[in-house]
């Protein structure tokens, strides 16, 4: 398993969405709680150029994702297949922290997936665990109730910082035993305990996903 988003020029377009946004709200004397609820309306030349920037940011990763993982086999096969090709069982490339087009009860609306994965029938996901917990590959059951979508992992327990400040390197250590990682200060807000159980998320959202399989990981890299 592998995780790459846009690497920052998603985040670089967002900002200077937001601004424009910001500056649209500015000029319609429109009264916010806080100016980042600025937004686009639909129709409008301003909120197309966004879509567009938005929906090429999300292909650019899910590409990166395929090169990464495409590089990675390839030295699999190199050291641990003596050269010769693979075919793997099943692959699956899915987006997390992202927006789409969808029809859901027969309205055509814009679903934000932040923390979720998209879980329609027969649509292949991934739950990560922790740094020392188990993983999920998943399948969806097409729940409508929750807009087809499930999990992206286990979610956390406690904020980065509050996660540093709460354990310390021997609760690292001793908590990813078994498995190759980093072992250091500057993955201490990575720590198992900061999030919640991952057997636990799954079971609260079994009428969303079928467990297709489950990945113990021996090696972590945090790049």
């Amino acid at each position: 398993m592998l995780h790459s988003g846009s690497r920052n020029i998603g985040n670089k377009l967002a900002q200077c969405h937001i601004s424009t946004a910001k500056e649209l709200a500015k000029m319609a004397g429109n009264t916010l709680p806080d100016p980042d609820l600025s937004y686009f309306v639909t129709g409008t030349p301003e909120f197309q150029a966004y879509w567009h920037d938005l929906q090429w940011a999300q292909e650019y990763a899910h590409f990166n994702r395929d090169v990464m993982m495409a590089r990675f086999k390839r030295i699999i096969e190199k050291h641990l297949a003596g050269g010769k090709a693979t075919k793997p069982l099943l692959e699956v490339n899915c987006h997390h922290n992202y927006a789409e087009k969808e029809v859901h009860f027969d309205e055509d609306v814009y679903v934000t997936r932040k923390g979720a994965v998209r879980a329609q029938k027969e649509d292949y996901g991934i739950i990560p665990g922790s740094m020392g917990a188990k993983s999920y590959i998943v399948k969806g059951k097409g729940n409508v109730h929750s807009f087809c979508s499930c999990s992206h992992g286990a979610g956390r327990l406690m904020s980065r910082n509050k996660a540093k400040k709460a354990y310390t390197l021997d609760d690292l250590i001793e908590q990813t035993k078994g498995v190759e990682c980093r072992k250091d200060e500057g993955v201490l807000d990575e720590i198992p305990g900061a999030y919640k159980p991952i057997e636990q998320v799954m079971e609260n959202q079994a009428d969303l996903v079928e467990v297709v399989a489950t990945l113990k990981q021996v090696l972590c890299v945090k790049g």
